[in-house]
C-alpha cells in the first residue's frame, strides 16, 4: 500500500551522468565528515579531526561549482538540452552560494575554541543535509534534462 506521493525516480542513468568532477562534494568525504563529527567532542584532537575532513569536503564542492556554472558548465548544458529546467538550474545556483557560505562559517566555527561541541554538531548536521538536498535536486534535474520517454503518450 502507497502511503504517500509516487515520487520520480533520482537515479541517472550511467550514460548522463555527469564526471565525478562535476558532482557535489564527493559522498565519501562528506561520509568522513560525519563520522568525525560523531565521535565523542571529548576526544583528544576532536577538533583537529572535523577540520582536517572538512577540508576536502569545501575543496570539492568549490570544483562542483566550477563545473557546474558559467557558460561552459553543466547547468548551461541542462539548460541548453531542457530549457524548461531554467528554473531548477537557478535554485541550484542560488544553494551554491549558500552551502558555500555554510562551509567557510563552519570552518571558522571549528577554529575557534570557544564554540561548543553541540554547537559544531548542529551546524554540521544542517550543512550535511543541506549537501544531500542539494545532491538529490542536482539529480532529479538531470533526470528530468535527459530521460527519454520510450512509451507512448495518447
Amino acid at each position: 500500500m502507497v502511503t504517500g506521493p509516487i515520487q520520480q525516480p533520482s537515479v541517472v542513468p550511467a550514460a548522463v551522468r555527469p564526471p565525478a568532477d562535476r558532482r557535489p562534494a564527493p559522498l565519501g568525504d562528506v561520509h568522513a565528515l560525519a563520522r568525525a563529527l560523531a565521535v565523542p567532542p571529548g576526544e583528544p584532537r576532536w577538533r583537529e579531526r572535523v577540520i582536517g575532513h572538512l577540508a576536502p569536503v569545501r575543496r570539492g564542492f568549490v570544483e562542483h561549482v566550477r563545473h557546474t556554472e558559467g557558460p561552459a558548465g553543466l547547468y548551461a548544458e541542462v539548460v541548453a538540452q531542457a530549457p524548461r529546467l531554467h528554473r531548477g538550474v537557478r535554485l541550484l545556483t542560488r544553494e551554491h552560494g549558500a552551502i558555500v557560505a555554510a562551509l567557510a562559517e563552519l570552518q571558522r566555527a571549528v577554529e575557534r575554541p570557544g564554540v561548543c561541541a553541540e554547537e559544531l554538531s548542529r551546524r554540521t548536521d544542517e550543512l550535511l543535509r543541506a549537501l544531500a538536498r542539494h545532491r538529490q535536486r542536482g539529480a532529479d534535474l538531470l533526470w528530468q534534462a535527459y530521460q527519454t520517454d520510450l512509451g507512448g503518450e495518447t
